[in-house]
């Protein structure tokens, strides 16, 4: 067994929570650049290019180093981010045929408050991060820990985890 000493740079981990998102997602590819600390995602669908575009920062500050993230649509389209779009909307489209999503769904309460969820799968991801807590130096967590890292902050959308029917019924359904 191999151990890795090296620690990863924050800018770092955040681009393999990126890579973790959306390694099964066969329309998103993605890119870094070390030197100009530039993530690129090249996505082969301009909706789903233009919704990721939405939800994901442009920038992300860490100390002295800001990561810039650029989504970039296939055969040079343009982003077209001038048509109005719902957040759970944006989330459908950014996700659309990836696996590790489950869905969106929008709760209006009689009291004129709405919730959106946005809804991952119920599984457990991994990725190395130079974890000394863990023996291979990775960190295991689930899809709605690194949405909450990776997205936009200001978005009103609750991440959470798709249940499991041996969990029981979700809320609203119990006796």
């Amino acid at each position: 067994m191999k151990i890795r000493t090296k620690i990863s740079p924050p800018w770092i981990i955040h681009m393999r929570k990126l890579e973790a998102m959306f390694e099964h997602d066969e329309q998103v590819s993605i890119t870094y650049d070390n030197d100009t600390y530039t993530i690129k995602l090249l996505v082969d669908d301009a909706a789903k290019a233009a919704a990721l575009a939405r939800i994901l920062p442009e920038e992300v500050a860490f100390g002295n180093v800001t990561l810039k993230i650029s989504v970039i649509p296939a055969n040079g389209a343009e982003l077209d981010l001038d048509t109005p779009m719902a957040v759970s909307e944006a989330f459908d489209a950014a996700f659309a045929g990836n696996p590790v999503y489950a869905f969106s769904h929008k709760v209006e309460t009689m009291y004129g408050f709405a919730m959106t969820y946005i809804v991952f799968k119920n599984r457990v991801v991994q990725f190395f991060a130079d974890n000394l807590r863990d023996l291979h130096g990775n960190i295991s967590t689930l899809y709605q820990d690194i949405a909450e890292d990776i997205f936009r902050g200001g978005i009103s959308v609750a991440y959470c985890t798709d249940i499991e029917e041996k969990v029981g019924a979700p809320l609203g359904e119990w006796p």
